[in-house]
C-alpha cells in the first residue's frame, strides 16, 4: 500500500486508523512492557487471583477457617475476572507466568481501544470532526496511555465502561428504556472495578436531573442497582455470607485518618500539576483553558470532572495514578473548548503560528517519550531475579536482605510459580533474630536463596550473612532496566535496585545456569 493510498483511507475512515494506529502501539506494549507499573495492579490483582488458582489463600483475602480474618475491603468483581482467565490458561496448558501475562497484556491492549473509539464519538457528537480527529489522535498517542493500557491499574481500566455511557448519554435521542438500564448496569460494572467512579456516576445523576432527564437518571439508577447486587452484594454474599461487606469496610478503612496518613500525602494542588505535566506544556495550559471554555455546553462530563478532581485534591491520599480515571474526559472538553478558541477569526497570525508550533513541540515531546514508556519492563529485577530462582524448582525458602530498606515492596512471586513464607530482614535486629531462629534448622531446611537488594556495603553484609548461611556463594547480578535506571534519576522514590542473588549450596549445591 502506497502512501497515497493510505492517505485516502485515512481521509475516508479517520477513527478506523486512529484505532488501528493505537492498537499497533499497544501491542508493542504487551509485548515489549512486562512487569507492572504500581504495586497495586500486581499483588492486589495478579498474586491474588493466581493464589486462588493454586487452592491458596494469598494475604487471607479469603475467609480462614478459624474466622479471624476480615474481608480486606477490596471488590472482588476484577481479580475475580483474573482468576478465571488464569484458570481457563492453566486448562488449555498456559503454565508459564510470562505467557499468561502476556496474553493478559493483549486482551487489556484491545479493552482500552474502547476509550479511543468513544472518545472519538463522544467528541464528534459535540463538536466536529476536525476537532474528533484531535482527541482522538490524542487518546491513541499520549506518550502514557499505550503502557497504562497492558497494565492491570483499576484506575485505568474502569474507563471504557465510563465512556461509554456518556456514549449513550450524549447520543440519546432514539435511546429506549431498556438501553438506560443497560448504561446503568455498565456504570454499575465501572464502580465494581473502581468504587470512586461512584462520584462520576452520582455526579452524572445530578447534571441529568438538573437537565430534566428524571426517568432517564432513574433508569440508569435501576441498572446500577442492578449491577451492584449481583456484582458486590452477590459476591461478597457468597464468599462472606454478608452482602456488601467489602464495600463497607473500604469505606471504613479509607475513613480512618491512620491509615490514609500511612500513603502519599500532599498538597491540594498536586493532581492539577501533575495533569499539566502529563499533558505536556503549552498545550496542557490550552486544554486547561478549553476544558473553561464550554463548561455550560459540556455539564454532563464538565461537573464529573470536577467532582472527582475536587475530592481527590481534598483526600489527603494522594497517588498519581488515581487521576488517571478523569484525563480522557478533560481531553475531550479541553480540546473542544480551546478550538473554538483557537479557530476564532480574531486570532491574530503571531498568536497562531505560537499555536502551530506548541502542536508540532507537543508531537515530538510526546514521541520522544512514547516509544521508551511503552517499551519499558518495568520493576525488571524484582520480576527477574523471581523468574531466575524459579528455574532451581523447589528452594525450600528464600530470603531478601534489604537493610538499606529501599522500599522494594513485596517479591512478585507469580513469577516464582510458587508461594513461599519468604524472610524480609529490613535491619540488624531482624538479622539477630533470624539468626536466633535459624539455629533450629538442619541445612535441608535453610533458603535456597539470599537475595541481597543495592550494592552498598554488599561485602560486609554477605559476611554477615554467611554468620547465619555459612555456604552461600554469589550467583548472579539482576539489573533494573534502562526505563527503571531513568525513573530512578528523575524521581529516587522509584527505587527499583540491583538484586544480588547468592545461593546456598547447603540446598541447592550446583548451578544450573
Amino acid at each position: 500500500m502506497n502512501t497515497q493510498k493510505i492517505r485516502e483511507y485515512y481521509n475516508s475512515n479517520p477513527l478506523t486508523f486512529i484505532i488501528i494506529v493505537g492498537f499497533l502501539f499497544r501491542l508493542l506494549a504487551a509485548i515489549f512492557s512486562k512487569g507492572y507499573g504500581w504495586s497495586d495492579d500486581h499483588f492486589l490483582i495478579i498474586e491474588i487471583a493466581q493464589s486462588w488458582v493454586d487452592g491458596l489463600n494469598y494475604n487471607s483475602w479469603l475467609p480462614l477457617e478459624d474466622g479471624t480474618n476480615e474481608p480486606p475491603g477490596f471488590s472482588f468483581f476484577y481479580v475475580g475476572i483474573h482468576y478465571y482467565i488464569f484458570s481457563f490458561f492453566e486448562w488449555i496448558g498456559i503454565f508459564n507466568p510470562q505467557s499468561k501475562m502476556l496474553i493478559t497484556r493483549v486482551l487489556h491492549a484491545l479493552w482500552s481501544l474502547l476509550i479511543i473509539y468513544y472518545g472519538y464519538k463522544i467528541t464528534l457528537e459535540l463538536s466536529n470532526k476536525k476537532t474528533a480527529i484531535i482527541v482522538g489522535w490524542i487518546l491513541s498517542l499520549l506518550w502514557l496511555f499505550p503502557m497504562l493500557s497492558v497494565r492491570n491499574l483499576v484506575e485505568y481500566v474502569s474507563i471504557p465502561p465510563i465512556m461509554y455511557g456518556l456514549w449513550v448519554i450524549i447520543n440519546s435521542n432514539k435511546t429506549k428504556l431498556w438501553t438506560w438500564i443497560w448504561v446503568g448496569f455498565v456504570f454499575g460494572i465501572a464502580f465494581s472495578i473502581r468504587f470512586q467512579t461512584a462520584l462520576i456516576f452520582g455526579s452524572i445523576g445530578i447534571v441529568m436531573l438538573i437537565q430534566g432527564k428524571w426517568k432517564e437518571a432513574i433508569y440508569i439508577a435501576i441498572g446500577g442497582v442492578i449491577s451492584l447486587v449481583i456484582f458486590q452484594g452477590g459476591i461478597d454474599w457468597l464468599v462472606w455470607d454478608k452482602p456488601f461487606i467489602q464495600l463497607l469496610h473500604y469505606i471504613g478503612y479509607n475513613s480512618n485518618q491512620e491509615n490514609i496518613m500511612q500513603y502519599t500525602v500532599g498538597p491540594w494542588y498536586t493532581y492539577m500539576l501533575l495533569i499539566i505535566g502529563i499533558l505536556i506544556p503549552p498545550i496542557s495550559i490550552f486544554i486547561t483553558i478549553g476544558f473553561f471554555k464550554e463548561w455550560k455546553k459540556l455539564l454532563i462530563i464538565f461537573i464529573p470532572v470536577i467532582v472527582f478532581l475536587i475530592f481527590h485534591s481534598y483526600y489527603p491520599n494522594k497517588q498519581e495514578r488515581f487521576v488517571l480515571t478523569i484525563i480522557p474526559m478533560m481531553i475531550i472538553i479541553g480540546i473542544i473548548g480551546w478550538q473554538k478558541i483557537s479557530e476564532n477569526k480574531k486570532t491574530g497570525s503571531l498568536l497562531r503560528s505560537f499555536i502551530r508550533g506548541s502542536w508540532i513541540f507537543f508531537w515530538i515531546i510526546n514521541f520522544i517519550a512514547l516509544v521508551p514508556i511503552t517499551l519499558m519492563y518495568s520493576k525488571q529485577a524484582r520480576v527477574e531475579s523471581m523468574s531466575y530462582i524459579s528455574d532451581y524448582g523447589n528452594i525450600n525458602n528464600f530470603v531478601i536482605e534489604d537493610i538499606h530498606k529501599t522500599n522494594s515492596g513485596f517479591p512478585p512471586q507469580f513469577y516464582i510459580k510458587n508461594w513461599y513464607n519468604y524472610v524480609s530482614i529490613k535491619d540488624s535486629n531482624d538479622l539477630l533474630e533470624h539468626s536466633k531462629i535459624q539455629q533450629n534448622y538442619n541445612d535441608s531446611e535453610q533458603p535456597g536463596f539470599i537475595l541481597f537488594y543495592q550494592p552498598i556495603d554488599i561485602e560486609l553484609r554477605v559476611e554477615n550473612m554467611k554468620t547465619i548461611y555459612p555456604n552461600i556463594v554469589f550467583e548472579t547480578i539482576i539489573e533494573p532496566g534502562f526505563m527503571d535506571k531513568v525513573m530512578y534519576w528523575l524521581n529516587p522514590i522509584n527505587d527499583n535496585q540491583n538484586i544480588y542473588l547468592y545461593r546456598n549450596t547447603s540446598v541447592l549445591p550446583n548451578k544450573i545456569k
